[in-house]
């Protein structure tokens, strides 16, 4: 079965995320897609993160009526994440001996060469890079593919900075995140 994987915090999951797993279907037939939330990133300060509970509920409500699933094996493994780690994991766990995708934005692109082992991890993976911050293909020496995805500038750090200032996000999250979010009182 054709396996991509998504990682990231989720904090919250929003629309862009969901917009991909169509694109990832109907352009490169992937079967099965894994979103993954990270305990805690490498690159990235855990300083704003919600529970780690909240951020896995928001992502089971996102996904729920789509052919996505969760796993939770960087929150089981505990500490910070590292994506070849991950991908070891995933391929042990549902049994895969071909490369698997790894789901990136356009933003993470130019950063993947500092990451922990990314040799190793580009000999395992496809890397498939969606549109975000720029409808430019960037260059970089590591091996890609780009997603033909309309850029939907959609972030987690502007929903949260949006309810912490009372504006409207409502449109950015999937209906029942932001019900859960209202709920929980969460990022206020």
């Amino acid at each position: 079965m054709k396996t991509i994987i998504i990682g990231g915090t989720f904090n919250p999951i929003h629309n862009g995320h969901l917009h991909i797993i169509n694109e990832l279907k109907e352009q490169l037939a992937y079967q099965r897609i894994i979103f993954i939330p990270s305990n805690l990133q490498a690159h990235k300060s855990s300083l704003f993160l919600v529970p780690i509970k909240d951020r896995i509920e928001m992502v089971k409500l996102a996904i729920e009526n789509s052919p996505a699933i969760i796993d939770l094996c960087e929150i089981e493994r505990g500490g910070i994440s590292f994506m070849i780690d991950t991908v070891n994991t995933i391929k042990e766990k549902y049994n895969i001996s071909s490369r698997i995708g790894l789901f990136i934005g356009d933003d993470l692109i130019l950063g993947m060469k500092n990451w922990h082992n990314i040799e190793e991890l580009q000999s395992q993976v496809d890397i498939i890079v969606a549109h975000r911050d720029s409808n430019e293909e960037l260059e970089t020496n590591l091996t890609h593919n780009y997603l033909n995805n309309i850029s939907m500038n959609i972030s987690s750090t502007d929903i949260r900075n949006r309810i912490k200032k009372g504006r409207e996000y409502k449109n950015l999250i999937p209906e029942k995140v932001y019900k859960y979010i209202i709920e929980k009182e969460l990022y206020i």
